[in-house]
């Protein structure tokens, strides 16, 4: 590719970005097309010969977006969102072409000094006290390994990495049901090994790890021969919103010597508004937490902020310094990808940076205080509605709800809701289990999301419902 082909193509490109993010309210939310039906539109062989961008972008259009789930979309209500407000994807623009790999400071200072005083600006918008340190990480899931793998080796007298794991105690991780899968997948890679990751009880309406239960778990394995190492505390989690007291967690945690992580991934960005961080009283005496900017905040995937109170000990956890890594001249300088699983790493600050420039916190805490407002606002609207029941109660933007209907399986029934309301196309669900039952979630946090499109999502799901 030429310079002025690269010129020219990067302009279509960004031309098509832009009618794309236009357009997305026409779009059916959901994918519509079948299993395997973009991979029988692929030629199964490579080509030999160089093929014509215009072929090449031609066939992105007719075939690919055809099955594309536009998460962008301002009526995405599943899942958690991962936003890419505009301002972000300029600055990814930047960052894609420029391409550096920023492993260490000599490698891009820039992209190192920004990442620290970026995770400042977050951390003091967060209300989390002087002494925390971040670390950009590409995922919550690569945040809480890191973690574990900290509480590990502090809990094997830092020798888990020299020695392996054979012929010691078995480690112990505790947490509540609420936990995100994440953490199971973190516990697998560590080595721990599943059947050490404890589940405690929760109790109360936010659905709370029982601080009784965990000091009784943890005093019950020390008896056994066990090796409490850590704890993972939730704070809003991905089902229906489970929330840990995180003071209580913290208090037994630390009286046994054990270390803390609180995932946060989804629930930490609305900790910039200080109204909502009761949710998370206590944060501050938490050894480490995550939050996911690349969910609620509008940071372009990925983007993950992972605060420490005592970097060095993961630091000493992941840090390999091999000499052909050394930065000669130099002391006393930030290498991140000693804080990081992966050597390689993007220059993700920019984007975060470019964010919070453009929309300051006040436009930040805005979106955030709607999405909650018109999400609460929609739950008490079906809660009117004789045949729809609220049964988990709104955290935040996030709540669940059961559709109703005398003499009928109702699992069956609101499995066939949220079907064809995602077959609709009009706005897109996810379900969960609660409590045994099948139930159907609800989340507002599309960067883009208006107030009317909260509004189409009630008569959407009152108007299949009904249909069915």
């Amino acid at each position: 590719m030429t310079p002025e082909d690269f010129r020219k193509w990067s302009r279509k490109a960004a031309d098509w970005g832009a009618d794309y993010r236009e357009g997305l309210r026409d779009k059916p939310v959901r994918a519509m097309t079948a299993p395997g039906e973009i991979a029988a539109r692929i030629p199964d062989t490579p080509p030999e010969q160089p093929q014509a961008m215009e072929s090449i972008f031609a066939d992105f259009e007719n075939i690919i977006m055809p099955g594309m789930t536009h998460w962008q979309h301002p009526r995405f209500f599943a899942y958690f969102p991962a936003n890419a407000a505009p301002v972000s994807v300029v600055a990814e623009y930047l960052v894609t072409a420029v391409a550096a790999q920023c492993m260490l400071w000599q490698t891009s200072p820039a992209a190192t000094e920004l990442e620290t005083k970026i995770l400042d600006w977050l951390r003091q918008a967060l209300g989390l006290p002087d002494g925390f340190s971040g670390v950009i990480q590409d995922s919550a899931s690569s945040s809480t390994l890191a973690a574990i793998l900290t509480m590990r080796e502090r809990a094997l007298g830092w020798n888990g990495n020299k020695r392996g794991l054979a012929g010691q105690k078995p480690v112990r991780i505790y947490c509540s049901g609420e936990v995100h899968s994440s953490i199971d997948r973190s516990i697998w890679i560590a080595g721990i090994g599943e059947e050490n990751l404890v589940r405690i009880p929760t109790v109360g309406p936010r659905r709370s790890m029982d601080p009784t239960a965990l000091d009784a778990a943890i005093n019950a394995d020390r008896e056994a021969g066990l090796l409490p190492a850590g704890v993972v505390a939730s704070v809003g989690g991905t089902s229906v919103g489970g929330t840990d007291d995180v003071a209580a967690v913290c208090e037994v945690a630390h009286r046994h010597g054990l270390y803390v992580h609180v995932d946060a991934a989804w629930a930490g960005a609305a900790m910039i508004c200080p109204e909502f961080r009761d949710l998370w009283a206590g944060v501050e005496q938490a050894d480490s937490l995550v939050l996911n900017p690349h969910k609620w905040l509008g940071v372009h995937f990925d983007c993950t902020a992972h605060f420490l109170r005592e970097p060095s000990d993961l630091v000493r956890t992941l840090a390999i310094r091999p000499s052909f890594l050394e930065t000669l001249g130099r002391d006393g300088i930030l290498n991140y990808s000693e804080w990081t699983v992966p050597l390689g790493r993007r220059f993700r600050a920019l984007k975060l940076w470019f964010l919070i420039r453009a929309h300051g916190l006040d436009g930040l805490r805005t979106m955030i205080r709607s999405h909650v407002k018109w999400s609460q606002h929609l739950a008490e609207r079906l809660r009117a509605e004789p045949d729809f029941r609220i049964v988990s109660e709104p955290v935040l933007s996030l709540f669940a709800f059961r559709y109703l209907r005398d003499g009928a399986d109702l699992d069956d029934l609101n499995r066939r809701l949220v079907t064809a309301i995602n077959d609709d196309g009009r706005i897109y669900l996810t379900q969960t289990n609660f409590e045994g039952d099948f139930v159907i979630r609800f989340q507002v946090g599309q960067f883009d999301c208006e107030e009317a499109d909260v509004d189409t999502a009630f008569d959407v799901i009152t108007e299949i419902a009904r249909a069915l």
